[in-house]
């Protein structure tokens, strides 16, 4: 007799979360000095030093900050980290993890919301289970070991597309998202494309006031920011470095040697407009959550330098697919392959150098450039599969998982209201 799908859902994201958290530990020794999940923090601790250097009216951009590292986030985003001097300085790294894994839990609850769940019990423990298995998607886990601000940022952007269209507060969190780290731009283009033009406004007018108000409490990083640091892309990394996992990053790759600017925007400005056009047909569909999914992961794909842990918009793709493998079991196929791609594999170079992500493979193995380019790839099978999905036309519908019932889920109408509030040793500085 066939497990009902409730259960199976549950069995094969109960089996996948003890995978994932099991492999998290014994991949790679928890403690080891150079990529142990519980001994990372480098990032924090830098956005904690931008705090520090406000508070002390200390250059942001000229002198390097923790490790010797350069700052390259916005001056605003200074003041955003400004809370973090509150956390003693040996307990930051654990406070972040604990406030990230919180945000992934988050991140997957508001994604089953924009598919039309409520938040009850079964969604709940649906949501902290995909979320424990994505510790091991190596989006996540280099976000979490470095104590980056990605998830925290997908969330905002998440609850900014999840308000009603007429919402006065839509708009706000991509122009606060935008004024701390660049990349959620893209969303205002998106905003644009679905000729939401108040809300497109409002992330502007939030955005540029984050400038002004930055510029007024920090005039000379702000100055030195926007006439010179913005335009040093150097400060990042090579474009050649297997790790980034963008249109340019995949050109100079296939090339050995830093991508022609021309050719990279002959090819990334195209695949941006046809994903633009794409995201405005899946709102008009009533696909929120996939549309703002294909959004996050065009930005990672067309800016300059895209590191993994940028990709966490892997998250809500896999939530996206997890939906529809509960009408279609061959969705669950996708989604494991989605997952085992992703995944934070990693290689041991040396006792003290442990590679992790498929694109840090060794190069000798078998379609090296595919694993150096996997974010890429994937990211252009997603592009495909939209349009073909597009094209037929088809309303996928899931009948609700676990404990839900037909009238937990969301109407069309109002699911858009009812959001919650919410490795390698790298000697370059990574954004």
């Amino acid at each position: 007799m066939a497990l009902p799908r409730m259960t199976l859902t549950l069995l094969l994201l109960l089996g996948t979360a003890v995978a994932g958290v099991t492999l998290l530990f014994t991949t790679m020794d928890p403690w080891m000095d150079s990529g142990g999940i519980l001994v990372g923090g480098l990032d924090v601790h830098i956005y904690r030093d931008g705090g520090w250097r406000v508070v002390h009216e200390r250059a942001l951009y000229i002198d390097p900050t923790h490790y010797g590292l350069l700052y390259t986030y916005t001056p605003f985003s200074a003041l955003v980290f400004l809370p973090l001097l509150l956390v003693p300085w040996a307990h930051v790294t654990t406070t972040w993890m604990v406030l990230n894994l919180l945000v992934l839990f988050g991140v997957v609850l508001q994604s089953f919301r924009m598919l039309g769940y409520r938040v009850t019990a079964g969604s709940a423990a649906v949501s902290a289970l995909l979320a424990l298995a994505c510790t091991f998607a190596e989006p996540v886990r280099t976000t979490l070991y470095y104590g980056q601000i990605n998830l925290m940022l997908m969330l905002v952007v998440l609850w900014d597309f999840s308000r009603a269209e007429n919402s006065k507060l839509r708009g706000i969190g991509i122009g606060i998202a935008a004024g701390i780290k660049l990349t959620p731009l893209y969303f205002i283009a998106q905003y644009l494309a679905q000729r939401q033009w108040r809300a497109a406004a409002t992330a502007v007018g939030t955005f540029v006031a984050s400038i002004g108000l930055t510029a007024l409490v920090l005039p000379r990083d702000s100055y030195q920011y926007w006439t010179s640091t913005f335009f040093h892309s150097g400060r990042i990394a090579p474009d050649e470095h297997p790790a980034n996992q963008s249109i340019r990053g995949a050109i100079a790759h296939l090339t050995h040697g830093p991508a022609p600017v021309w050719l990279w925007l002959l090819i990334a400005v195209p695949i941006a407009l046809v994903a633009l056009w794409l995201a405005a047909v899946l709102v008009r569909r009533d696909e929120p959550l996939l549309s703002v999914t294909l959004g996050g992961l065009t930005a990672c794909a067309v800016s300059p330098y895209s590191w993994g842990h940028h990709w966490v918009w892997f998250v809500p793709l896999l939530v996206y697919l997890i939906h529809r493998a509960q009408t279609r079991a061959p969705w669950w196929l996708a989604a494991a392959a989605l997952y085992l791609a992703i995944a934070a594999w990693t290689y041991t170079y040396t006792p003290t150098w442990v590679s992790v992500g498929t694109f840090l493979l060794p190069p000798w193995w078998p379609l090296p450039q595919v694993l150096m380019n996997i974010y890429v790839i994937i990211y252009l099978i997603t592009l495909a599969g939209i349009a073909v999905h597009v094209r037929s036309r088809e309303r996928p519908t899931a009948e609700p998982f676990v404990d839900l019932s037909a009238t937990d889920r969301l109407s069309p109408e109002t699911r858009t209201v009812a959001a919650p509030q919410p490795d390698d040793d790298r000697p370059a500085r990574r954004t």
